[in-house]
């Protein structure tokens, strides 16, 4: 069984290798910041989904609509995983190719994983990542036909909590210094939020993904500062959220009290709450209306 599944990992990396139709561009040219030497290597799983794990070299996976269909908005896709992998099909590429259909370029973000030996701030890497990723896509917005006020970032779980990070600390300093790119905005124009990971305090939390990204016994403060419910402020971005009422990994809590931030701090947002779908449903096809998420998404892209 091992030899049959090394087999299927080799001819899987060759055939995406060899025959990918989609340009995957470094998030940094030079040195990754924060980074450090280390033996450690990448690693990718494939079993029903493609799972990397030890993320060495971040990376914007760029997927772009035929011209004669694109409305100009764009997305950053950030896949779930708990902050140990990367569910990178399944709530990524997989994600991307529906944004497509709905003329709407899409870059699936390979971002740092906080428990990689080769990162020295390890809760930083990830925000890093994802500030960059926005700022490379505003960058070359006129090369990639994209309205650079319309890019926004959407997360699944632990991505989701990385999302909500960006759109309320897109502004906070992560980088000691920078080149051209880090010179631009990383605020998202819109957030869209998928069961997502959102506090870090104990009561409402996902246990791994805390863990993961802050250590098993993080400061007060650093609670506080990963609890995206208290970073909301008048300059987060509007925000979309699903979550169903029975995820026993991520308690709904978490998006129930993000959207009351939002419409406290008087953000214009739209939430969707299932009675049913547990965690991790990604586009949820063949799971009866619940797969109409998609539909209430873009019903709420071409209304902003």
């Amino acid at each position: 069984m091992k030899f049959h599944k090394y087999i299927s990992i080799v001819l899987f990396t060759v055939t995406f290798m060899s025959f990918g139709q989609h340009d995957i561009l470094p998030l940094w040219e030079d040195k990754v910041p924060n980074s450090k030497p280390s033996d450690e290597k990448e690693q990718h799983e494939v079993d029903d989904i493609l799972r990397i794990s030890k993320v060495q070299t971040p990376t914007l996976e760029i997927y772009l609509p035929p011209k004669r269909n694109t409305t100009g908005k764009a997305v950053i896709i950030c896949p779930g995983g708990g902050y140990g992998i990367l569910a990178y099909n399944w709530e990524g590429t997989d994600i991307a190719k529906w944004f497509n259909s709905k003329g709407i370029a899409a870059f699936v973000l390979k971002y740092r994983l906080p428990g990689s030996k080769s990162i020295v701030v390890q809760h930083e890497a990830p925000l890093q990542d994802a500030q960059r990723a926005l700022r490379l896509v505003r960058y070359h917005a006129e090369k990639w036909k994209i309205n650079k006020n319309s890019i926004g970032v959407i997360g699944f779980s632990a991505g989701g909590h990385l999302a909500s990070t960006l759109g309320t600390q897109f502004d906070k300093k992560t980088l000691a210094d920078g080149d051209e790119i880090d010179k631009v905005s990383a605020r998202p124009d819109f957030m869209a939020l998928v069961y997502p990971v959102i506090s870090m305090h104990l009561n409402t939390t996902h246990m791994g993904s805390r863990n993961n990204l802050l250590g098993k016994n993080p400061s007060k403060t650093l609670v506080n500062e990963y609890s995206n419910e208290l970073q909301v402020n008048e300059n987060t971005p509007p925000t979309f959220i699903v979550h169903s009422t029975d995820d026993e990994a991520v308690p709904v809590e978490n998006s129930l009290n993000f959207y009351k931030a939002l419409k406290d701090a008087g953000i214009k947002s739209e939430m969707h709450i299932y009675p049913e779908g547990g965690h991790g449903f990604a586009l949820a096809i063949g799971r009866a209306y619940l797969q109409t998420w998609t539909d209430r998404l873009f019903d709420w892209l071409n209304a902003l």
